[in-house]
């Protein structure tokens, strides 16, 4: 008896039927508590653009935000369980192959096991916030620039922190460029959707995935920045590349832009945990 799950491409992942519904739910989960990190850093950026300058929109940001509201140590703990099965389910698409074309294919299931270890390593994250250890508490600039000093340090380290900034910048092109094509589309079950609602989700899904890019892109570029320079301190994580949008010569309204991007890209996922094929 076959008890293989289809990959909803016309072929099969190889997922027992058991590991299906289990992977499915841990899926619908992830993509929920992701959604909702995007979400709180959009807010917390828009709050900062409109001269909240004491906000950190960054994840340790959203954290913290998170942890001042009622019933705060609850939501955390969600969103770590929640994390926790964003990494089951791109561990089972490494092992098993994932619902998408050419999902059984080495190239995509190393690309799922690397995915698994940075939901991994942020679910811990949350997780230790949680459970109050320290975990998750450092701002994303600190550990940026903690990260690029201690990489200069190496040999060929400043080839290796502009070879990482060139990566990151090639990603957020990528992330970008996707976006634009909607090649999503491949991944959600659109039958399943009315003309409008698919209509909301191309909205969340270009728009977001745009916003996200210009983040990858920007950071990228400060990485590239500190490298050239040898200077670790021109390194940036989300918060401070955030603010950098203000400081253009768009002003304030770039990062308003961007922000309400990072928002929709929340919704995004949040569509995704409705629709996806797992």
């Amino acid at each position: 008896m076959d008890t293989s799950a289809p990959s909803g491409r016309g072929g099969f992942t190889g997922r027992p039927g058991g590991t299906v519904t289990a992977t499915r739910w841990a899926a619908r989960a992830g993509l929920l508590a992701w959604g909702f990190i995007y979400v709180l850093v959009g807010l917390l950026a828009l709050r900062v653009a409109v001269g909240d300058r004491k906000q950190q929109a960054d994840r340790s940001g959203a954290l913290a935000e998170l942890a001042d509201h009622p019933y705060g140590s609850v939501l955390l703990w969600a969103l770590g369980i929640g994390l926790v099965g964003m990494a089951l389910w791109r561990l089972a698409e490494a092992c098993f192959g994932a619902a998408e074309r050419d999902g059984h294919k080495a190239r995509k299931r190393l690309l799922s096991l690397g995915r698994c270890v940075f939901y991994a390593v942020l679910a811990w994250s949350v997780l230790s916030f949680a459970a109050g250890t320290g975990g998750g508490g450092r701002s994303s600039d600190s550990e940026s620039r903690d990260v690029t000093a201690r990489v200069m340090r190496l040999p060929a380290g400043q080839w290796l922190v502009a070879a990482a900034a060139v990566t990151i910048v090639g990603i957020g092109v990528w992330l970008g460029v996707q976006a634009v094509r909607r090649s999503y589309h491949d991944q959600l079950k659109l039958g399943e959707m009315s003309p409008r609602v698919r209509r909301l989700v191309d909205v969340a899904g270009v728009g977001g995935g745009v916003a996200r890019a210009l983040v990858f892109v920007a950071a990228g570029a400060f990485a590239f920045r500190a490298a050239l320079d040898f200077s670790p301190e021109r390194a940036k994580g989300m918060d401070d590349t955030l603010r950098a949008f203000a400081a253009t010569p768009a002003g304030p309204g770039l990062l308003v832009a961007v922000a309400a991007g990072l928002v929709l890209y929340g919704l995004f996922a949040f569509a995704l945990a409705r629709w996806r094929r797992v």
